[in-house]
């Protein structure tokens, strides 16, 4: 049930029969008319812009429009009033009683209230971490990582088709890089001083994979040319990084249904195909590219080179996809790895990428476009940078990686569930401070714990019920007389539990997790406030011994919050809590 787009429904029914009865002319596009939340909640309980957006086109003042619609929408038993507002927005007030029918229907649903068909099955795939196999995951992946999970899952609860993907990025210099400071690792093992030098992967986690290259080889390969191990040692040491990495994701819950490997893309003829059908559409040619802008490098020097037309998909100048030498470019994979999306049928795809990656979007964008024939929508999102502190200070390096600080690092200090949590309390494209101190605090400026303890305490209540001799199962709940909640911090609470399915869908069409979060910590405050209001007005109390029916009204409401906090914090991939310590 979402009473939202319920009233939605009644709103256009509504238009229909204006246009019927001859007060709308007919063919008006009504896909902008949309039913919201009122900014100022003493306006009303929803408020709808039909009036105002239908006005232009069908030749009439907005007012007039809205005072017929008026009309019409009260004699539905759901609206008790419509007033006109404004130059033609319409606020509605709702019978209390349609609020309270969403308790027994989250009831009825559980962990899938709010769950929703809007995706009408379309795939998607959801391209996310995708770190190179040279080591652990560092915190900027990690939130990447919590970011790509909960938008698949934010996805896959809003009705689409979702595949987890990971672009495993083996076909470059950086595991030649790998595969020398793994053999610096093996000759360790073998009794040698390792030769670490500059340009190689420091981090003690390469010593476990010597010590395995010793295992399997002994010390065969001591004094070999390079040309003897490198590829070997290389395929080796990337399988042992992606074990620890599928690790790293495991413990922070995040599984993949598929890993892509970017060497599958050479010498299988699939870049060689993509830049084929671009250059039948005439989007190849031969050229030489403008210097860059701002101050000219001294070693610039004009090259032709390969060049696929970007620019006639938004891109701001043509991008090199073979140079001069006859070598791919790093952006010709990239093309084919998303070529092979579009063959495998997905109807849109999301890519997520580290704020350093900036640059890469308008490019990868004009491929889907041009490869798709502008039928795959390609979202990038950008993930920027998290600044780790503790005691006041910013938080130290990490031995074990060598250069940087690690998920795992990050997770064993803060936890699974307050890590995830925490990643999400801003919005993707803006700079996130992670403050170890704060997220373990127990108030209300720790958003994890304010949410966590709110699903806390309605177990708590539910117990304590349950020990006064009341029924609290969904099914008795279902059945409670919901006409007793009557009072305004009553029907708020239930309001704002009712917003989670519309909440829910715009979250998901605008691709933005940290929304859940932001909802799920706004409906925790207005059921801690309901619950301490219930201190000072004892007859708000959950638990009344002399009144059993105003208490299972009271507590089927609050097991529907809980049924729509536990809801929110599994799309999160957030344990809800059932006691805090």
């Amino acid at each position: 049930m979402n009473l939202f787009a319920d009233i939605h429904a009644l709103v256009l029914q509504s238009l229909e029969g204006m246009v019927t009865a001859g007060d709308l002319p007919s063919g008006l596009d009504m896909r902008n008319v949309t039913v919201e939340p009122p900014r100022d909640a003493a306006h009303g309980d929803m408020a709808t812009n039909a009036a105002m957006v239908l006005a232009k086109p069908a030749g009439k003042n907005p007012r007039d429009i809205a005072d017929v619609l008026a009309g019409k929408l009260v004699a539905d038993p759901r609206v008790i009033t419509a007033d006109v507002a404004g130059p033609g927005f319409l606020n509605l007030r709702l019978d209390p009683a349609a609020w309270q029918a969403v308790i027994p229907v989250a009831l009825s649903a559980s962990a899938d209230y709010g769950r929703s068909t809007i995706g009408t099955g379309k795939k998607v795939n959801v391209e996310y971490v995708s770190t190179n196999p040279t080591g652990p995951i560092h915190v900027g992946h990690t939130r990447g990582a919590v970011f790509g999970d909960a938008l698949a899952s934010l996805l896959d609860f809003a009705g689409y088709d979702v595949t987890r993907e990971y672009y495993i990025n083996d076909g470059g210099a950086q595991v030649d890089v790998l595969a020398r400071s793994a053999y610096e690792r093996y000759r360790e093992a073998c009794g040698l001083e390792p030769q670490i030098v500059e340009g190689l992967y420091p981090g003690d986690y390469l010593i476990p994979v010597g010590e395995a290259l010793k295992a399997k080889y002994g010390d065969s390969l001591i004094d070999k040319p390079e040309g003897d191990w490198l590829a070997e040692i290389r395929e080796f040491a990337t399988d042992a990084m992606m074990d620890m990495i599928r690790a790293d994701l495991a413990l922070l819950g995040v599984r993949m249904d598929k890993y892509f490997s970017e060497k599958s893309l050479y010498d299988t003829g699939l870049i060689e195909a993509a830049i084929a059908e671009l250059d039948e559409k005439g989007l190849i040619y031969r050229g030489t590219l403008e210097p860059p802008k701002g101050k000219e490098p001294e070693d610039w020097e004009p090259r032709e080179q390969t060049l696929f037309k970007s620019t006639q998909y938004g891109d701001d100048v043509d991008r090199p996809i073979k140079k001069s030498d006859g070598a791919w470019t790093y952006f010709a994979p990239d093309i084919a790895y998303h070529y092979d999306k579009i063959k495998r049928g997905y109807d849109e795809i999301i890519d997520i990428f580290g704020a350093d990656h900036g640059g890469y979007v308008k490019r990868m964008k004009a491929a889907v476009a041009a490869l798709s024939n502008e039928t795959v929508p390609c979202d990038i999102k950008l993930v920027q940078l998290v600044k780790l502190f503790k005691n006041g200070e910013p938080f130290k390096m990490s031995k074990r990686a060598g250069t940087f600080i690690t998920l795992t690092d990050v997770v064993e200090e803060a936890g699974r569930d307050v890590t995830r949590f925490m990643m999400l309390t801003r919005k993707n494209d803006a700079p996130l401070d992670f403050d170890f101190d704060k997220v373990v605090e127990q108030s209300k400026d720790n958003p994890v714990f304010y949410v966590q303890y709110a699903h806390a305490r309605i177990c708590s209540i539910l117990a304590r019920a349950g020990e006064a001799g009341l029924d609290v199962s969904d099914a008795s709940l279902s059945g409670a007389d919901l006409q007793l909640l009557t009072h305004v911090a009553e029907l708020g609470l239930v309001k704002k539990m009712a917003e989670w399915p519309r909440l829910l869908e715009s979250a998901a069409l605008a691709h933005e997790p940290h929304r859940i979060a932001f909802y799920l910590y706004e409906l925790a405050s207005e059921f801690h406030a309901f619950q301490h209001l219930g201190k000072l007005e004892p007859e708000l109390r959950f638990v009344q011994a002399d009144k059993p029916a105003e208490s299972l009204a009271r507590i089927a409401m609050a097991r529907a919050v809980a049924v729509t906090l536990a809801a929110g914090l599994g799309i999160l991939g957030v344990t809800p809590a059932k006691e805090m310590r």
